[in-house]
C-alpha cells in the first residue's frame, strides 16, 4: 500500500452539502472500508470490515433504517 492519501468518494445520496458520507474504495480492497464525514475531511475515519459494510449497504437499500 502506498503512503499517498486515498481518493474519497461521496455518497450518491448526498444532496446540497447535507449529511454526507465518503468512502475510499481503493483502500477497501484490503478488506477494510474507510468511511468519513465529508464535512470533516481531516476528522476521524471509521474503518469497517468489508462484509459488515456490504451488510450496511444492503440494509440501507432494503429500507431497514428510517428517518
Amino acid at each position: 500500500m502506498t503512503t499517498d492519501s486515498p481518493r474519497w468518494f461521496k455518497s450518491s445520496h448526498s444532496n446540497n452539502g447535507g449529511n454526507c458520507v465518503e468512502w475510499a474504495p481503493a483502500v477497501a480492497v484490503s478488506g477494510i472500508v474507510p468511511l468519513r464525514d465529508s464535512k470533516r475531511p481531516t476528522g476521524p475515519v471509521l474503518n469497517i470490515p468489508a462484509p459488515a459494510f456490504a451488510d450496511l449497504i444492503s440494509a440501507v437499500k432494503g429500507g431497514v433504517f428510517t428517518a
